[in-house]
Formats: C-alpha cells, structure tokens, sequence
C-alpha cells in the first residue's frame, strides 16, 4: 500500500534533480559567455590604446624600421612601418596563425561549448547526490524511519548527508522508545486494573475494608506508574520545555531523604550545583526505593562528594546485587531481572528516570558491585 507514494516521491525527486541540474548547467554556460563577452568587449576597447612596437634591423644591427600591433586597421595582421616611408603587413600564411573562417566571437563560443561540455558530467552528478538526498527526505516522511543516504566524498553536500541520516537516526531511536514506552506501559497497567476490578467484586460480596484498602493501593500504583511515564515520556524528548534551574543544596536535600527512607548518609560538607531540585529528589528517592526493595531491612548507606570538579553521589545496598550482564538492562523501562516474580516488584521506570534524570544534568550513573555483597548505584554530576 506504500509502494506507490514512495515511487511518486522517488518520480518527483527525479524531476527536481533533473531540473535543478540544467539550471545548474545553464548559469555555468551563462556565466562563460558573460565573462567571455566582458573580457573581448574590454579586448577591443583597449587593446587598440595600448600598440605594441617591434624594433626591425638588418644584419648589421641597423634600424631598419618598426613594427606594431594595430589590429584596428588590418584585423589579424602586424603593421610594419619601414624608414623609406613604405608600410608593410604581416599575415600568417598557414596554420594556427592564420586567420579562421570563426572569427573572434566564434573561437570564444567554441571554447563556452568545450567547457560546458566538460562541465555537464560535474554537475550531473552533484545533482544525482541532491537527488539521493530528497529521496531520503521523502522515504523518511512517509514513514520509513529506517532511510538513509550514501555519504560520498568531503564537500558540504556529504556534510549534509551526514547531518540527515544523524537526524533520522535520532528520530528512528526516539520513536522507537516511545513505541517501546506504550506497549509496556500498556502492559503494565493491566496488573493494577486487574486487582481494582478485583477489588470492586469484594466489595460487592461484602469484603469492604479489605478492598478499601486493595483499592487504594492499586490506585496510588497506577498514579506513580502515570506519572512517571509522563515524566520519562518528557525527559526522552528534546524539543520538550526544561526545568528552571537552580541553586541546590544537594547535602540538604539528601539528609531529608535519608532521613525519610532510613539510611545512612555520609557528606564532605554542603554540596551546591545547578539543577532541578525537584528532578533530583526524584533521582535519590527512586534509588533509595530501588535499595530497599532488594536489601530489605539491611542497612543503606548513601555517600556525597565532590572529586575535582565533580560530585559523585552513592547508594549502595547489602542485597543480592546485580549480575554483571544485567547492569545496563535494569536501566531500561519495565525491565524485570530474571527469576523476579510481578510480586516481587521492581518492575517499572525507576531506574529509567534515574539515568534520564542525570543526563538531564549532564552527568553518568553507573550500577557497580559492592564490595562484601550488594550492589552500589553511583551518580555523576557536573559540580
């Protein structure tokens, strides 16, 4: 059902480059002849003003006359002026130097012919690159988010392929998220809508606290799953309106949320930078939830430091820890480690908009194993 847009466009970006390739061609032309009539009008204007002399002598080194360059009087020929009054002309009898049935005018078309001869093939295929180029542009409008064009040669027209399979690149990726986004969050909203609609046949059996409080709770769960997709949805877009940001005192905002979750928390003094506060609360307290989730009532200890011109916040747990081919994977959204049962949790954007959250600051964050068990989430900003 796609074929015949995409042939339409492939049709019409024919037509452009062919059109586009004789305008092209033509202002080369054009610009020749200009250029030739400029340079044989100026010719002719001056170089009658300016005769050039021959001194003529015998063998004997004596004068015997003068020559100059008069074409103004005997086109194509050398006025010789001799001492005894008589006036000569030079012609070439033969060959190149001769005069030519084209005159001047012709020997300059002749020469606009050869160089625009030679200059068709240059700008045929400066035209077949523009057209490889509009139709990527028309493929990728009409949905193929997997276009691309051939990147040939160092100019600025390779330099704009480049900029546009980057763009589409950027564009398949994003999509892509966003599709991968839906589908799990689709998913994933079942399971609480499931348990609500189970909720509500309790209550019409006469269960009521029990399913006050089921209830309750699979809505709270759809309202932190809603909100977070909304806000990894807007972290995942460029175009999307940022944060203001701030001064923040992250030593502060730390304490408070060690304090509410109980961990421990070690600070080299206040820490300050730039950021959202809000966006960075968010951060700590998803690690902070994400630790208690698998270490249970073991303790959770959470280091802030400055190294250098950065600052290196920490979280790190007693849990099971984290298989190293899985520490990049729990990263992405809804990703369930293996053997995890949906009541165990741990299942949603957490740690997605942990890394979303951090690269919105400019900084890394990195799952590390601990030493003597568990696992150690650190979290790189620019300070």
């Amino acid at each position: 059902m796609h074929h015949r847009p995409r042939q339409q466009g492939s049709r019409a970006a024919h037509r452009f480059a062919k059109r586009l390739h004789l305008r092209i061609w033509f202002a080369v032309l054009a610009s020749l002849v200009a250029v030739g009539l400029l340079a044989g009008a100026a010719w002719k204007v001056y170089a009658p003003e300016v005769p050039r002399e021959i001194v003529l002598t015998d063998a004997a080194g004596n004068r015997a006359g003068t020559a100059r360059l008069e074409f103004h009087e005997k086109p194509g020929a050398v006025r010789v002026d001799l001492n005894d009054g008589r006036v000569l002309y030079a012609r070439w009898a033969q060959g190149w130097g001769s005069r030519t049935p084209f005159g001047f005018f012709g020997w300059l078309l002749l020469i606009v012919f050869a160089v625009g001869l030679g200059a068709y093939p240059a700008v045929k295929r400066l035209t077949r690159r523009l057209e490889q180029l509009q139709i990527g542009v028309d493929a990728l409008g009409d949905g193929n988010l997997s276009a691309r064009v051939p990147v040939k040669g160092h100019d600025e027209i390779a330099w704009l392929a480049e900029r546009f399979n980057h763009a589409a690149a950027r564009i398949e990726t994003l999509v892509g998220s966003h599709k991968a986004l839906l589908a799990n969050a689709s998913h994933e909203l079942r399971s609480p809508l499931a348990r609500i609609r189970m909720g509500l046949e309790m209550l019409d059996r006469g269960d009521t606290a029990k399913a006050r409080d089921e209830i309750a709770r699979d809505i709270t769960e759809l309202d932190q799953l809603i909100e977070e997709i909304l806000l990894a949805s807007r972290l995942d877009s460029p175009g999307a309106s940022r944060e203001a940001l701030e001064e923040v005192d992250l030593t502060a905002l730390a304490a408070e949320e060690c304090a509410r979750g109980g961990a421990e928390l070690e600070a080299d003094g206040v820490v300050l930078l730039q950021g959202s506060a809000r966006l960075l609360r968010r951060l700590l307290r998803n690690l902070l939830e994400n630790a208690r989730r698998h270490a249970g009532a073991e303790a959770i200890d959470v280091s802030l430091r400055r190294i250098g011109a950065q600052i290196e916040l920490a979280v790190c747990d007693r849990g099971p820890g984290v298989p190293q081919a899985e520490r990049e994977r729990i990263f992405d959204a809804f990703y369930r480690r293996q053997g995890a049962s949906e009541a165990s949790g741990g299942v949603g954007l957490g740690l997605t908009l942990v890394r979303a959250i951090a690269r919105e600051h400019g900084g890394t964050v990195l799952c590390e194993p601990r030493a003597g068990g568990g696992a150690c989430f650190r979290v790189t900003l620019p300070g």
